[in-house]
């Protein structure tokens, strides 16, 4: 990935995600999707949010999965699987609304 200001967004959001929370193969595009969150969304981005960018990524790489659904037809506990995305993004923002754009 070439760097530029989103792709080094979409660093510090992969770097903020426990290796437990990701998703296998190559996750790149995902995380250019949560970066444009981070600069669009910030601290407002919600778990609807992330769920609506990787089933966007889902889409884009040709995967099919239950749960590419709409968020609010998820159990409960897949809607949590996106709270940690939900916090990385959210702790990536806080850093860029600190800082003049």
């Amino acid at each position: 990935m070439n760097p530029n200001y989103v792709s080094e967004v979409a660093k510090a959001i992969r770097q903020e995600v426990p290796p437990s929370a990701m998703p296998d193969g190559d996750v790149d595009l995902l995380f250019l999707f949560y970066a444009v969150l981070a600069h669009t969304r910030g601290l407002a981005t919600t778990g609807e949010d992330v769920h609506d960018a990787w089933t966007a990524w889902m889409t884009a790489v040709g995967e099919e999965h239950d749960s590419m659904v709409p968020f609010d037809e998820l159990p409960a506990a897949v809607k949590e699987e996106d709270a940690p995305f939900v916090r990385a993004i959210r702790a990536v923002a806080s850093k860029l609304s600190s800082t003049v754009r």
